[in-house]
């Protein structure tokens, strides 16, 4: 189960792994109540009685994912007793790897009391306590199942968008994996203040505006653009407040539709810059379902087959969640999950901690 950096809610997955692959079974997902949602973006920041929220929040976080698991069990037909693990990513608050720290939000004890089933959490600290980013987490699992005849990028685009650069299968090349920039954090940020709406649905706001180049090239300024991988951001630095302060009056519609060119440019870069070699981009994540997204990444990179993960048989939507049963499948193996290529870790380690039922 996965809750990412957009906060819309808990994406859940069934799946079967064994040594041939990935059996996908069911999913289900389960939406944020607003207050909750306030409640941990204001932790994304400092502020008073930060203890208390957080174990509030952690509690109320572990709450939904017990209700995302028995929707699951429900749809699928499943038994609790079916179920080998949970692999439970929790809601980042704050991601700082340059002091060693990234905090997921989640009470693994009070979900695998609710479920009454293994919980397999906090993926990230291992990897930081090695010397890694902690992130991005997830290219190992693309690289297990979604590596081609050709060497690939994966992109996913969430609240952040992340890259993996797979070679083609059989070749010795390492994995590459790293956060590219916003995804859709500052569009959702940006509409949902002016418009009062979590999202822009099928990019119908940003149709409506046109690009403005002076500003798309003021907020492709940031430092973190210019940083070579291994290297990981969040709601820490992309922020509704750092797009504030680089705005001056432009039309709202305008800002929307910069912000949709902003990230895909910033992907293109980041590819141009360290994978000139992929033939394809699969896009994966809430971003996949923003057409506008996808056409201007193809028209960016006319060399590339530009498409989602579903022409690979993972539907988009499912790739975060199956990362993460994967890498709980892994800890129960015993068997790493970082690819130090990616994160920057010293070396490979088991990532998780258990919480038995």
């Amino acid at each position: 189960m996965m809750s990412g950096t957009s906060m819309d809610g808990v994406d859940a997955v069934a799946c079967v792994f064994n040594e041939k692959g990935c059996q996908f079974i069911a999913r289900s997902f389960e939406p944020y109540s607003d207050m909750l949602r306030e409640s941990l973006l204001s932790l994304c920041r400092s502020g008073p009685d930060e203890v208390v929220r957080m174990q509030n929040g952690a509690n109320e976080i572990a709450k939904i994912y017990a209700k995302a698991f028995n929707k699951l069990l429900t749809d699928s037909g499943l038994n609790y007793k079916n179920i080998r693990a949970i692999g439970a990513h929790g809601q980042t608050i704050r991601h700082n790897p340059q002091i060693g720290a990234s905090t997921q939000l989640i009470n693994g004890a009070l979900l695998a009391e609710l479920t009454k089933t293994d919980v397999i959490t906090d993926f990230r600290s291992r990897d930081l306590a090695a010397g890694g980013e902690g992130a991005p987490l997830v290219p190992a699992f693309h690289k297990w199942v979604l590596s081609g005849d050709v060497p690939r990028g994966i992109l996913n685009i969430g609240g952040i968008s992340n890259l993996t650069i797979l070679p083609e299968r059989g070749s010795e090349d390492e994995v590459l994996g790293f956060d590219c920039g916003p995804g859709n954090v500052l569009m959702d940020a940006w509409i949902e203040k002016v418009n009062h709406v979590r999202y822009d649905r099928d990019a119908m706001w940003a149709r409506s505006g046109k690009v403005i180049p002076q500003l798309l090239e003021s907020l492709k300024q940031e430092k973190f653009f210019s940083q070579v991988p291994p290297k990981s951001t969040g709601r820490e630095l992309f922020n509704l407040p750092w797009l504030e302060a680089r705005l001056n009056g432009e039309k709202p519609e305008d800002v929307q539709r910069t912000l949709v060119s902003f990230t895909a440019e910033t992907v293109t870069d980041a590819i141009r810059n360290f994978a000139p070699h992929i033939k394809e981009l699969r896009v994966c994540g809430g971003g996949a379902k923003n057409p506008l997204m996808i056409s201007e990444l193809a028209l960016l990179n006319p060399d590339l087959l530009v498409t989602t993960t579903a022409d690979l048989g993972v539907d988009p939507q499912d790739v975060e969640g199956l990362a993460f049963a994967w890498l709980a499948y892994r800890f129960d193996r015993r068997e790493t999950g970082n690819l130090p290529s990616a994160t920057g870790a010293s070396g490979s380690r088991i990532l998780g901690c258990l919480y038995p039922a």
